[in-house]
Order: C-alpha cells, then structure tokens, then sequence
C-alpha cells in the first residue's frame, strides 16, 4: 500500500455536520464511529460526539475529522490559524463546484478567477470555519 497524506480535521461539537456537508461537496462514502461507540468518552457529554470520521469520494480524495473532546481547551482548538487545505487538478469544472459548495455560506478571500500565473485561483473559508485554497492548472500568459 502506499503512502498517503490526509488532512484531518478537529471541530468543537459539529464534526458530524461538517462532514456531512463535505460529503454533499465531493461525494463518497462517510464513515463516523463515536466516543461512546468505543467507550471512550471520560465526560458523558462526549457520548455522541465523533471519535473517528472519514470522507472517501469516488475519486479518492480522503479527509477526516472528529470532535475535540469536552476536556480539551478552546484555546487548543482554533481554525483558520494554522492549516489550509489545498485542492488542485485540471479539471476545472469540477473544482469549480467544490469552490461553489464550499465558499457557499462561508468567507471569499480571493474570488475564483484567473490568477497572474495561468491558473484560475480562489482561497475562501467554509461555514465551519475551515480555510480552502481551489487551484485549476491554466496556462500562463504570455
């Protein structure tokens, strides 16, 4: 088998919305254990919360995510501030409607468009507060 890169990512109490939404964006199969389904929550609170999930698309893009338990500091938690998550390819069309799906309801930081070196370029944050770069292969200009 080989190696592969998957971005995780952690959410305050609504990994099970987010995931579900990114399914809505890329397709796939969604797979989703709870700390309960493990005996894993300490504060029963985290009963229901997910321990463990993971987005495969029919093209084989992979992300997971889960619940930060109740016992981890807010401040330990923060999107935005430390990762991206980046998609890139030549199919324009289909980036593209990652970028609609994902910038829906979220911020544009830069609209999608040509960029200054060929490609067609967006960065915008999703409604859960996850940061996206989309990057379509183009050809620079001349």
């Amino acid at each position: 088998m080989a190696t592969h890169l998957n971005p995780y990512l952690s959410f305050r109490d609504n990994a099970r919305e987010a995931m579900e939404f990114y399914q809505t964006v890329f397709g796939g199969t969604l797979e989703v254990t709870t700390f309960g389904e493990f005996n894993m929550a300490q504060d029963p609170a985290d009963t229901d919360k997910v321990m463990h999930s993971m987005l495969t698309s029919n093209g084989g893009l992979v992300l997971m995510g889960s619940d930060a338990p109740s016992s981890m500091d807010s401040r330990e938690l923060s999107h935005g501030t430390d990762h991206t998550v980046s998609l890139s390819g030549e199919d324009e069309t289909e980036l593209r409607g990652y970028w609609d799906k994902l910038s829906d309801g979220g911020q544009v930081a830069m609209p999608f468009e040509k960029a200054p070196w060929g490609d067609t370029f967006g960065m915008c944050t999703d409604k859960f507060g996850v940061p996206w770069m989309i990057n379509v292969a183009g050809t620079p200009a001349q």
